[in-house]
């Protein structure tokens, strides 16, 4: 069961619509279909939602700590709740797929991604379910760091939009406890 989804991305005007964001946006869209709100709660360090999934109440936050270090509100809010790695989803971007493609998965590495890097390290686990949401790569001779904070062409922020919406699809199905279900669908 999913108590907690937390979206990966960097606070601040200039990183709103990046590639890197890709965590931020899904939740934005999360929380402007379901009619909530988001509210600054400092003790977690991001802006905190609570909504309503299922008839389940589920958890979303949006660490205001920059992306290197989302660990510190995953930890401060994991720690709070006393909530188990198997009960939190972390809505992240994936170079290794192409946008519009998105997966669902347990556990694993950081794969070079600062931001899971630090959530592994707050946690000391590994096993926390994780929504993937492609970007791509750059093409080649480009940097990564200068692609990820870049904002996406019109097609591919549609393939994102696009994603976003077949993961909401099954949301139901991860907040209530049949990832495995989910998962089969989303990585088809």
């Amino acid at each position: 069961m999913i108590k907690l989804i937390v979206g990966l991305g960097n606070p601040g005007e200039q990183y709103e619509k990046t590639r890197h964001n890709a965590g931020f946006l899904f939740l934005d869209g999360l929380v402007k279909d379901l009619g909530c709100a988001w509210s600054y709660q400092s003790r977690f360090q991001g802006l905190f939602a609570e909504v309503s999934v299922a008839k389940t109440k589920v958890m979303l936050l949006k660490p205001d700590t920059f992306m290197n270090r989302s660990g510190q509100a995953v930890g401060k809010i994991s720690r709070y709740y006393k909530l188990s790695p198997d009960e939190i989803l972390v809505v992240h971007d994936e170079l290794d797929f192409n946008p519009g493609i998105v997966r669902l998965k347990r556990d694993g590495g950081h794969a070079g991604h600062n931001g899971l890097r630090d959530i592994i390290a707050h946690l000391g686990v590994r096993d926390f379910y994780r929504l993937r949401i492609g970007i791509g790569r750059p093409v080649l001779g480009r940097s990564v760091a200068d692609f990820v904070l870049s904002v996406p062409a019109r097609d591919e922020l549609e393939l994102m939009a696009g994603a976003f919406h077949s993961s909401r699809c099954y949301l139901e199905q991860m907040v209530v406890g049949d990832i495995a279900a989910a998962m089969n669908k989303l990585n088809a």
